[in-house]
C-alpha cells in the first residue's frame, strides 16, 4: 500500500514568501492528473483554482464550488476584458482560469497547481511570467501510452486513435517546460514532481522576506 508523503514544506515558516503556479502538462494517459491528485492530497497549501465553464452544471455540481458557470456571452467578456489567465474553446464550450483569485493566492504566499494542456500553459506563463513553475510528464513510450488508455476501458477505439494523435502533438512541445519526467514509476514520478515545488519554493526572488530575515542577523 502506497503510503502518503509529508506535506513539502519551505525552507522556514519565518520567511515570508510569493506562491507559485506549478503547471502539470502530458498527453493523455500519462498521469498528469494522478501525479496533481496525489500533490493535493499531501500537500494542505497547494490550492486549486475553480474554473469558469459555459457548459451546463452535471447532476451535483455546485457553481463556485466545481465551476463557476457562465454564458458564453459573459466569458467572452471575460477573455477580452483580461479577466481570465488562460482560455480555450472546446467543442463549442467555454473553459478558462479566473486571473483575481490566482494572483491573490499568489500574493498570500499559497501555491496553485494546474493540470493543463500546453496552449494554457503558454497563456499562463505570458500572463504570469514570474511565476510559472512547469512540469511536463512523458510517458515510456507511446506503445505504453496506448496501453494505458485501453485498460481505463472508458473509451472506444476512434476516441483512443484521437487521444494517440493529439498526444503525439502534446509530445512535441516539451521542450517549452521547466522540468521534464518520464513516468515509469508512480511513486517516483511524484517523488520527482515534489522535488520540482520545494527547487520552485527555496527560489531566492520568491522568499520576499528574506532580506528582512537576514538583515536581522546584523543588528
Amino acid at each position: 500500500m502506497r503510503r502518503s508523503a509529508p506535506p513539502v514544506r519551505v525552507a522556514s515558516p519565518a520567511v515570508a514568501r510569493r506562491g507559485v503556479c506549478f503547471v502539470i502538462s502530458a498527453p493523455s494517459g500519462a498521469g498528469k492528473s494522478t501525479i496533481a491528485n496525489a500533490l493535493r492530497a499531501a500537500e494542505p497549501r497547494l490550492s486549486d483554482s475553480v474554473s469558469v465553464t459555459t457548459r451546463a452544471p452535471r447532476p451535483g455540481e455546485v457553481d463556485g464550488v466545481h465551476y463557476h458557470f457562465r454564458s458564453m456571452e459573459e466569458f467572452r467578456r471575460m477573455a477580452d476584458a483580461g479577466e481570465l489567465l488562460e482560455w480555450a474553446t472546446v467543442f463549442g464550450r467555454g473553459y478558462g482560469t479566473p486571473r483575481e483569485p490566482v494572483e491573490r493566492a499568489l500574493a498570500e504566499g499559497r501555491d496553485m497547481v494546474f493540470d493543463i494542456d500546453w496552449q494554457g500553459h503558454r497563456q499562463i506563463r505570458a500572463a504570469l511570467p514570474d511565476d510559472v513553475i512547469s512540469l511536463f510528464v512523458l510517458p515510456p513510450s507511446l506503445a505504453e501510452l496506448e496501453r494505458r488508455l485501453h485498460s481505463r476501458g472508458s473509451d472506444a477505439e476512434d476516441e483512443i486513435g484521437r487521444r494517440m494523435a493529439a498526444a503525439r502533438d502534446e509530445i512535441s512541445h516539451w521542450r517549452e517546460f521547466d522540468h521534464v519526467i518520464v513516468n515509469t514509476d508512480l511513486d517516483r514520478a511524484l517523488l520527482e514532481a515534489r522535488a520540482v515545488l520545494i527547487s520552485a519554493r527555496l527560489k531566492t526572488l520568491r522568499q520576499t522576506g528574506l532580506e528582512s530575515f537576514v538583515d536581522g542577523f546584523f543588528v
